[in-house]
C-alpha cells in the first residue's frame, strides 16, 4: 500500500485540488508540504492531533514538513468555526507560545538541515507594507467569493469584522511566500480552512501563471478533532503541567464506542491490518480496543514510560491490584488548612477537579462526587487534618475521574 492510499485507508484525506498529482508527489516523497498553527495558547492540545500525526507519516516517507507558526497572523485571529472575535495577544505572549509549540512538535516530527522546518509568518507579514499588500495581493481576491466562503458564514450573523476579514488573505499570502521562498508545494489544513487554502493556491497561480505547482488538501473530520480536544473542564493539553499524562490516558480511553476504530485508524501508527481485526470486536472487546487506543497515544505524547504509569494507574482505579502510586495525586501543606481543616470545594479546585467553587458545588448538589467511595450530600462538607494524613482522601468526580488528596 502506499502511502497515500494508507492515508485514505486511515479515513484522512477529504479533499485535494489534483489526486493524481498529490498522489504521486506523496508517494514518491517529493512534497514539501505545510499545516499553520495559530499560537493562542501556550500548549498544544487534542485538537491539532491529527495534523501532527499526519505531519509524522509523511515525514516517515520521505516528505518535508514545514511547521507555520501563526506568530503574525495570530496578531488577527482566525475567524472559522467561531462566533465571537478572538481576544488580542501581546507580542511576548505569541513568542511564549511559539516556543511552547516547538518543543512539543520535537516528539512528532524531526527538525534539521533537509528535515522537517518551523517558521513563524511573523518574520514576513509584520513588514507588509499595507498599500504594497493591496495593490499586490488585494486585487487578486474577489469580495463576492470571499463572503460566501464557509469561515465567514458564522461571524456575518453576529458581524465580522475588517480585521478578521483579512484573515484569508494574510493565510494566502502564507503559502505564496512559502512557494516561493521554502519551495513549499503543498498545504495541508482541515476542512474548516478549505476557503483559506484554496485562496493561496488560485494567488500563487495568478501571480505566477497557471503552471505553478501549487497543491491543497484537507483532513478529513479535522474541525471534529478540535472538538475532541475540548472536554466539561476544558481542553485537553500535550503539556503534562496542564493535562496530566494519567488524565490524558482516561480522555482516550472513555471515546465512545463508535469512535475508537476511527481513533485508532487516524491517530495511531498501528498497522490498518491490526485494526481491521478490531472491527469485528464486540461488547468488553470494545474495552480492550480503547485501552490500546489510551496506551498508544500517551506513549506517543508523553513516552512509553508515562504511558505505562497511566495505565497501571487506571487498573489500580477500575480493576483493584495495580499500583496506586500512579494515581493523580496533589499534596497539601498546613497552608491550605484554616483552623485545621479544609472544605471539599475548595479540595476539588485545588485538585483542578472543576475550574471554580461555583462548579464544585453543582456536581455535589447533583450527586456527582465520591470521598471515599461515599457519596457527598453536602456541599458545606469539610475534612480535618488528621483525615488527610496518611493515604489520605480519594475524590471520585463522576464514574471515572479519581484524584488522591493528603497532607
Amino acid at each position: 500500500m502506499t502511502c497515500y492510499e494508507e492515508l485514505k485507508a486511515r479515513g484522512l484525506i477529504a479533499q485535494v485540488t489534483n489526486e493524481e498529482e498529490i498522489s504521486k508527489m506523496v508517494n514518491e516523497g517529493k512534497a514539501t508540504f505545510y499545516i499553520g498553527f495559530d499560537p493562542t495558547a501556550d500548549s498544544l492540545h487534542v485538537g491539532h492531533f491529527m495534523a501532527l500525526c499526519l505531519m509524522k507519516r509523511l515525514q516517515m516517507a520521505g516528505n518535508r514538513p514545514i511547521a507555520l507558526i501563526g506568530g503574525g497572523t495570530g496578531y488577527i485571529g482566525d475567524p472559522s468555526g467561531r462566533t465571537d472575535m478572538r481576544s488580542m495577544m501581546t507580542p511576548e505572549i505569541i513568542q511564549h507560545n511559539c516556543d511552547c509549540f516547538k518543543k512539543q512538535m520535537e516528539r512528532f516530527i524531526e527538525f534539521g538541515e533537509g528535515k522537517a522546518q518551523m517558521v513563524n509568518n511573523a518574520e514576513w507579514l509584520l513588514d507588509l507594507n499595507y498599500i504594497e499588500l493591496l495593490r499586490e495581493v488585494g486585487a487578486c481576491f474577489s469580495v463576492n467569493n470571499m463572503l460566501r466562503a464557509e469561515c465567514y458564514k458564522q461571524r456575518m450573523e453576529k458581524g465580522l469584522s475588517f480585521l478578521e476579514f483579512n484573515y484569508m488573505i494574510m493565510q494566502s499570502y502564507d503559502f505564496y511566500h512559502l512557494f516561493q521562498h521554502y519551495g513549499c508545494n503543498m498545504q495541508f489544513g482541515g476542512d474548516d480552512q478549505w476557503s483559506n487554502m484554496l485562496g493561496g493556491t488560485e494567488l500563487i497561480r495568478r501571480k505566477l501563471g497557471k503552471d505553478a505547482h501549487a497543491m491543497t488538501i484537507t483532513l478529513l473530520l479535522n474541525s471534529e478533532g478540535k472538538k475532541m480536544g475540548k472536554t466539561a473542564n476544558g481542553a485537553v493539553w500535550l503539556d503534562p503541567n496542564k493535562t496530566s499524562p494519567y488524565d490524558f490516558y482516561q480522555y482516550w480511553r472513555n471515546v465512545g464506542d463508535d469512535d475508537v476504530l476511527k481513533c485508532l485508524r487516524m491517530l495511531t501508527f498501528l498497522p490498518l491490518e491490526q485494526i481491521d481485526e478490531m472491527d469485528k470486536w464486540e461488547g468488553s472487546q470494545l474495552n480492550t480496543a480503547k485501552e490500546i487506543l489510551a496506551y498508544e497515544l500517551t506513549a506517543l505524547v508523553h513516552g512509553k514510560e508515562e504511558a505505562e504509569k497511566a495505565q497501571a494507574a487506571a487498573k489500580a482505579l477500575f480493576v483493584g491490584g495495580g499500583d496506586m502510586s500512579n494515581v493523580p495525586t496533589t499534596q497539601l501543606s498546613a497552608e491550605d488548612l484554616t483552623d485545621g481543616s479544609v472544605g471539599l470545594l475548595d479540595l476539588m479546585v485545588k485538585c483542578k477537579l472543576s475550574p471554580s467553587k461555583k462548579e464544585a458545588r453543582r456536581l455535589v448538589e447533583q450527586g456527582g462526587v465520591t470521598v471515599n467511595e461515599e457519596k457527598v450530600d453536602s456541599a458545606n462538607t469539610f475534612y480535618t487534618a488528621e483525615q488527610l494524613g496518611g493515604d489520605g482522601l480519594m475524590i471520585r468526580k463522576g464514574k471515572k475521574v479519581f484524584h488522591r488528596v493528603h497532607l
